[in-house]
């Protein structure tokens, strides 16, 4: 691809924070976005921008006795937008955004931190109920529905005697009907294990013998398609969820992107074979996903087993000296992002040209 035709990433605004940001968020629907994190003495913060003229306007600040980690509003309706949020003390809260002060639901979701969040059934995105998955250090995975008080409605933890790994990451998918839906979860001892919500079982489980730093399918409202598992040592793995081999599994294709680890990955949300990852070194690479000709065949046994494509890296940028945490796009204009990282700062980006790549 010509350089003039290959998208571009521009540093539209760069905003200096005073605290840890770890988690920055599109508010749907607006030219609003969020950012969580926590100060210097230990006490959480959420503070709402707003993009004026190319400049981040803050518009609204409160402080929280927790530091906040992670943060969704996929459980929402549009009318609402609803934040749901996860703390350093295991705390899932609920937070109307016109009155941020006190949360409109909370759980004691987690005896740890809340690594990881994600809603599904909300934003008009997944049909079924508005459900939120959450992810913690204390191994388990919960699925709460913001409609049912204080229990989950499931609960994805080891067995008895089994270690209890770190999760770090949680992603919905495969909420195409009222009936199915899969959350999937990465551990800190590289597991990748994918839980079948209608059957209450684990569907699928594999290991990229690296912690995995974030999963997220390609889109969470269709037959499962694609997942992107990101991890450690700068590798991230794309799944071909659509054919399941008996002993095989998934096909899988893994590209070395990054120097260090690759902290997060996010899908275009007008284009689901394009996605970005966000890495330590400071620095996002933009990719897309080529089909193969075949998507599956039929092995000795006559068994479909899954054709893994290939990935292309169509820019990539280095914006900060410090790694890059947080990715989320504009659901609502095509090449809009938002991404913070721990220089404390929060960057509204512009991705030029993604219609025609």
């Amino acid at each position: 691809m010509s350089t003039f035709r290959q998208p571009q990433i521009i540093a539209h605004i760069q905003k200096s924070l005073n605290y840890t940001v770890f988690d920055s968020k599109w508010i749907p629907c607006s030219a609003k976005f969020v950012c969580l994190g926590n100060f210097p003495r230990g006490t959480g913060v959420m503070q709402i921008y707003e993009v004026q003229h190319g400049e981040a306007q803050l518009i609204k600040e409160v402080e929280k006795p927790k530091p906040i980690k992670c943060g969704t509003f996929g459980a929402t309706s549009l009318q609402q937008r609803h934040l749901a949020t996860g703390d350093f003390d295991g705390n899932l809260n609920i937070w109307n955004l016109e009155m941020p002060e006190v949360p409109v639901y909370t759980a004691k979701a987690h005896k740890e931190i809340v690594n990881s969040i994600d809603g599904v059934g909300g934003l008009g995105i997944g049909d079924g109920a508005p459900e939120i998955v959450t992810g913690s250090r204390d191994g388990t995975v919960k699925v709460w529905d913001p409609r049912q008080k204080d229990s989950p409605v499931a609960n994805m933890e080891p067995m008895e005697g089994e270690t209890k790994r770190d999760c770090w990451t949680v992603a919905f998918g495969h909420a195409f009907n009222d009936q199915d839906r899969c959350v999937c979860a990465g551990y800190d001892n590289g597991d990748i294990k994918l839980f079948d919500l209608r059957n209450m079982s684990v569907r699928w489980e594999t290991n990229i013998k690296n912690g995995v730093c974030c999963v997220e399918f390609d889109r969470k409202d269709i037959n499962m398609n694609k997942l992107v598992a990101t991890s450690l040592e700068g590798k991230f793995h794309v799944f071909d969820m659509r054919t399941q081999h008996p002993t095989k599994g998934f096909a899988s294709v893994s590209e070395k992107a990054h120097k260090s680890t690759i902290w997060q990955v996010r899908h275009l949300p007008q284009n689901r074979d394009i996605f970005m990852t966000a890495g330590g070194a400071g620095n996002l690479h933009l990719w897309k996903y080529e089909y193969p000709a075949q998507r599956s065949k039929k092995d000795s046994d006559g068994v479909d087993v899954g054709v893994a494509g290939s990935v292309g890296l169509l820019q990539n940028v280095t914006l900060s000296t410090q790694p890059i945490a947080s990715l989320d796009w504009s659901p609502d204009k095509q090449g809009l992002c938002v991404c913070s990282s721990f220089d404390q700062s929060v960057r509204v980006l512009i991705v030029t040209k993604l219609n025609v790549v």
